[in-house]
């Protein structure tokens, strides 16, 4: 077989194609690094020489897939990345009718939000909204997110279909003090109240809210969340019970926009 060999994987047949896998090694390792490389630096940090890489970024970058700053001669994952995700998978129809839920959720409670899709052993973060107020708590698009400490990472296993979650479980990176065995748990009670309720595991004074959001087929779509942020001056309007009244609304309208019907 010309450019892949065959090769004997785990109960299947795998094949290898080590150009196409150096490409993806590329944009994967540019993805984590946001002031981007050089092709000597990307070469180092790959442990390939500027050789075996040099034909494959000019290519790429002339696709579109990444730019090369001119001053710098230092590349980045280019938006392409993004305008294809967003066209090949369901996320462009969820946006577009999360978008304005959104908006308006944000503009009533006076706190940011934001859409998680399950992506692989994480969540991801596709849509958000900031608080139209003076300050607020927002997380940036594409940030990605724990399955096992995070509010999002709860709705999204505990409504996702369980034999997809078994496989998921081995995968997961679990915070410290947190095993495998108290998930499940913790998962039956969300399912039991239809949405998680909890502190941040990261910042203080923010409590996370999140609901499920079920597409046209009655299965989990996305997890929608507030980072609730309290303020000390006695500035804040709306309460966090109302704020997880609205969150629950706004949830069932984007459910219901995509076409789910409970």
């Amino acid at each position: 077989m010309a450019e892949a060999d065959l090769k004997a994987g785990k109960g299947r047949t795998t094949y290898s194609a080590p150009a196409l896998e150096k490409g993806f090694d590329v944009i994967e390792l540019l993805a984590t690094v946001p002031e981007g490389l050089t092709i000597s630096e990307i070469a180092a940090r790959l442990g390939l020489s500027i050789s075996q890489i040099f034909r494959m970024i000019v290519v790429m970058e002339r696709r579109g897939w990444l730019h090369k700053d001119a001053g710098t001669d230092r590349y980045h994952v280019s938006y392409r990345m993004l305008e294809l995700a967003y066209r090949a998978t369901p996320v462009q129809d969820l946006g577009f009718v999360a978008t304005p839920v959104m908006h308006q959720l944000s503009r009533t409670i006076e706190q940011s939000c934001h859409l998680v899709v399950l992506a692989q052993n994480h969540g991801l973060v596709v849509q958000r909204q900031e608080s139209p107020g003076r300050s607020g708590f927002a997380v940036r698009l594409g940030t990605t997110v724990s399955l096992a400490e995070s509010s999002s990472g709860h709705v999204l296993l505990a409504f996702s279909d369980e034999a997809h979650v078994r496989e998921l479980l081995p995968n997961i990176e679990f915070p410290k003090g947190m095993t495998a065995k108290q998930l499940p748990g913790r998962l039956d009670e969300v399912r039991a109240r239809g949405f998680e309720s909890m502190e941040s595991p990261r910042t203080a004074g923010v409590r996370d809210l999140s609901f499920p959001v079920f597409g046209f087929d009655g299965k989990l779509a996305a997890a929608l969340t507030v980072p609730f942020l309290t303020r000390i001056d006695g500035s804040q309007k709306i309460g966090f019970d109302e704020a997880q009244a609205a969150l629950r609304d706004a949830a069932a309208r984007v459910s219901e926009g995509l076409g789910f019907a409970p």
